[in-house]
């Protein structure tokens, strides 16, 4: 399969299964109610925060089974490996399952703030999401060997099919059944069975075949040894994600009613979005900064690095400042509640902020990746663990969830300034002051002026559609006010009109 087509899948995907995740979210609302929607809000932190357990062995299994099929790995190495892992995988989906399970009890009294629900509804749901959230992640052994396999085409159908089930299919169970916390919990396990199933199934049919081997493949730890400092390395990476994204949800959680937690987690979930559109620019420069420095074109690397800067920009920063200025109308537009509306909207100013801010504070990691050398990045998430993880927990214990997203969007902001100005001193002398000012702030600024005009004449709108109608045609106009501050983007437009 080309490289193109699975490039395409891969985005056709996830574009789908995060903007159905996102678009669905208000009808859980509207027929569960706030508060078991909350439950359903814990259950995705779950969800995340078991990733903690993972160590890299996803990723590590992928990159193995990518060795293995260039030929750099014999079948009976490979499926040694294969076995290792698939027993630490088991251990760890069967433990970390089995507490979640017997602390379903502890969560739903000392824990979860119930006001309505029954304790008997809670501990079920706890007890079904630790069964459903353990088969997840013992997929996760399967979907790397199918990544791996780079059948990304398959995979990619596969996620849609499992998107498709888990969040709209949910609602012919419940319309049957009842709309219940029960209910939804019960398909979500069912979906998760067909998922670890199907990737089970699909792993098993591109692993060799123990035939092919020609000795029996034994049980040891010892092919771990070799890609245990690559594993390690991305879990420290990929842990640190997981902490600063998912801190605030779990001690919120804790603080807050199940049904302002349900309105936290809509806030966040939508505030999210912002890095789905940053995320394919980065999929496409780093390759390119890394040939270019290779090729010692340093200059053409540096600018392109600019130029990528103006592009996220202008497409996540524009919608951001949008979202920040009128997020009780988009909530509304959306949900069709200004109660709703009310609730969610302080918190989605803050976090969409602050994802607008991480959208561009990512950068560095891309001229490090390109360079060969992720130093600064490990300084990087050990300083964000130290700074940002207490700030959210003293935020959010003392203010709740508007405390929780003044931490996010404070430190994410002083990191922009302070972490990445020192990275680009030490990579890049003189650049920061050029990117900042010029790649960023002299997009944002007009926006926002232009946005804040348009929000103190903004007139009063009581009818979706056309509350939606005056979004879309904001979003339009952030863009265009956006794209004439860019230097990179106003070139493109001239050379796209010198062609034609």
């Amino acid at each position: 399969m080309s490289l193109k087509k699975n490039i395409a899948a891969n985005y056709i995907s996830q574009l789908y299964v995060a903007g159905i995740g996102i678009l669905i979210l208000p009808l859980y609302i509207k027929y569960m109610g706030a508060e078991a929607y909350g439950l359903v809000g814990f259950f995705t932190m779950l969800q995340a925060c078991f990733a903690l357990l993972d160590l890299g062995l996803t990723p590590t299994i992928g990159r193995e089974t990518a060795r293995y099929r260039g030929g750099t790995m014999s079948a009976l190495q490979y499926r040694q490996l294969f076995r290792a892992l698939s027993l630490i995988f088991f251990c760890i989906a069967l433990i970390g399952g089995t507490v979640l399970f017997f602390m379903a009890e502890p969560i739903a009294d000392q824990w979860l703030n119930i006001k309505q629900l029954s304790r008997q509804q809670v501990v079920l749901a706890v007890q079904i999401m630790a069964v459903s959230v353990a088969l997840r992640w013992m997929s996760g052994l399967y979907r790397g060997v199918v990544t791996g396999s780079e059948k990304l085409v398959w995979i990619s159908g596969f996620n849609v099919l499992i998107a498709t089930l888990r969040f709209i299919a949910v609602f012919a169970s419940m319309k049957i059944y009842g709309f219940t916390p029960f209910v939804f919990f019960w398909h979500q396990l069912a979906v998760a069975v067909l998922e670890v199933a199907g990737l089970w199934w699909m792993g098993n049919t591109l692993l060799p075949t123990k035939r092919s081997l020609g000795q029996s493949i034994g049980w040891s730890f010892s092919p771990i040894k070799p890609v245990l400092k690559f594993a390690l390395t991305i879990a420290f990476t990929s842990s640190v994600w997981v902490m600063v994204t998912q801190t605030d949800k779990l001690i919120l959680s804790g603080i807050l009613p199940l049904d302002e937690y349900g309105f936290f987690t809509l806030a966040v979930m939508v505030a999210a979005g912002i890095m789905i559109l940053s995320q394919p620019v980065s999929t496409v420069i780093m390759p390119r900064m890394a040939r270019l420095h290779a090729e010692g074109k340093h200059e053409e690397m540096i600018q392109t690095y600019r130029n990528s800067t103006q592009l996220v920009s202008v497409v996540a920063g524009s919608a951001s400042i949008v979202i920040a200025f009128f997020a009780e109308q988009l909530l509304y537009a959306w949900t069709g509640d200004w109660s709703i509306a009310g609730n969610a909207a302080p918190i989605l100013r803050l976090y969409v902020l602050g994802y607008g801010v991480l959208a561009i504070a990512a950068f560095p990691y891309y001229l490090q990746y390109a360079l060969g050398n992720l130093k600064y990045h490990l300084i990087g998430n050990l300083v964000i663990v130290i700074t940002l993880i207490p700030a959210i927990v003293w935020a959010a214990t003392n203010y709740g969830a508007e405390g929780a997203g003044w931490a996010w969007l404070g430190i994410n902001s002083l990191y922009l300034v302070v972490w990445v100005g020192y990275v680009h001193h030490r990579l890049e002398p003189g650049l920061h002051l050029k990117w900042l000012v010029s790649d960023s702030l002299k997009i944002y600024i007009p926006v926002t002026l232009g946005m804040l005009l348009v929000w103190n004449y903004a007139p009063l709108m009581n009818n979706r559609i056309v509350v939606m109608v005056f979004l879309i045609a904001l979003g339009f106009l952030a863009l265009l006010i956006a794209g004439l501050s860019s230097d990179a983007a106003r070139n493109m437009i001239k050379v796209k009109l010198k062609s034609t």
